[in-house]
Parts: C-alpha cells; structure tokens; sequence
C-alpha cells in the first residue's frame, strides 16, 4: 500500500534496496572496464622451439617464426643495451628473440655481423639479418626482415621497435651485408 511502510519501517525503503539490486551489476561491468584498457605493449606469445625434426621445410619455417615473433615485438620500448620485453636496443632485440627459438647469437650488432652465415641480398629470406653501418666504419645497427623489403627493429633512443623498409633512402645508403642464424641447429 502506498505510503505504508515496508517491513523496515520506512516508507521508501523498498524503493531503495530495489535500485541497490544493480549495484553490485555495475560495479563488476565498471571494474571490468577499468581492468581491460589496452596496454602499450603485450608479451609476445610464446614460440614453441624448435625440436628438430621436419627437415629442411622446418628450418624455413624456423625463418618464419623469427619473423613473426619479431613482429610482435613492435611497439617494445627502446632501451640502451636492453634485451628484454623492458626496452630493447637493436642488437638486443635479435639476440632476445632468436634466443626465444633455442638459437645463440652474439650480443652485439658487430659481433652478429661477423658470425652469420653471409646471405646475399636478393637471396633474403625472412627471419635473416640486415646489418648496417649508421654514422661508423664498423656494423653497428641491426634489423630482422620481415620481407617485402622490410625489417623489424629497435631503431634508437625515443623510438620503440618499428619496421623500416631497406628501400628507404637512410636505410638503403646504410646497408652493408645480410646474415642468418635460423637454419643452425639450436644452442650452436
């Protein structure tokens, strides 16, 4: 009955403990809303390593799996001597992600330079390395291509891991050699 009161004693009582009923509802959808905002940058997912077997298409697709987890990385902050999802400069990048598929490289864009396999440019495939030689006599900046002409890099300090084409005028006058480390067995 209207202006009765309810079991409580008051008169809007009911009312009230009506529109309470949503409360928890939209606590949870706005504590969900705030829990979801997208990140600057995801983990990459995990790619399984290498077991092995398959052959000579396995390592091809080893190449392929560089690549791509290389692309995932993009957006990864730049950091000076950084080798990990934290920051990464460009010759900790390639270390980091060949080392996700059990391969051992050298630390330094020089040092990589040196122990890859040499790979002529128009024999490129992906998941080899572009080595340059930016402001330097000596290899000193690395990227992981992609293909098309692309890589995928930590290009410098304010810059996050991006991709850059070789037929770039900066990149094109910069490049001095491919290499590869992928079709290695692991821990080699």
């Amino acid at each position: 009955m209207k202006g009765q009161p309810d079991k409580g004693g008051s008169p809007h009582l009911g009312k009230v403990t009506a529109k309470m009923r949503n409360v928890p509802i939209l606590l949870a959808l706005f504590a969900a809303g705030c829990t979801s905002a997208p990140e600057t940058h995801s983990p990459p997912e995990q790619v399984r390593s290498w077991d092995g077997a398959g052959g000579a298409a396995s390592m091809r697709n080893r190449g392929e799996a560089l690549a791509d987890f290389a692309l995932r990385l993009r957006g990864t902050p730049y950091r000076y001597g950084g080798a990990t999802l934290d920051g990464f400069d460009c010759s900790g990048l390639v270390f980091y992600a060949h080392r996700q598929l059990g391969l051992v490289v050298p630390r330094t864009s020089r040092d990589q330079a040196e122990g890859a396999e040499s790979i002529k440019p128009r024999k490129l495939q992906r998941g080899d390395l572009v080595f340059f030689k930016i402001d330097s006599r000596r290899v000193n900046h690395v990227g992981i291509y992609i293909g098309d002409h692309r890589f995928v890099h930590a290009p410098g300090a304010g810059k996050p891991v991006t991709i850059n084409s070789l037929d770039d005028e900066f990149y094109s006058d910069r490049f001095v050699s491919a290499g590869r480390y992928w079709n290695r067995l692991p821990n080699q």
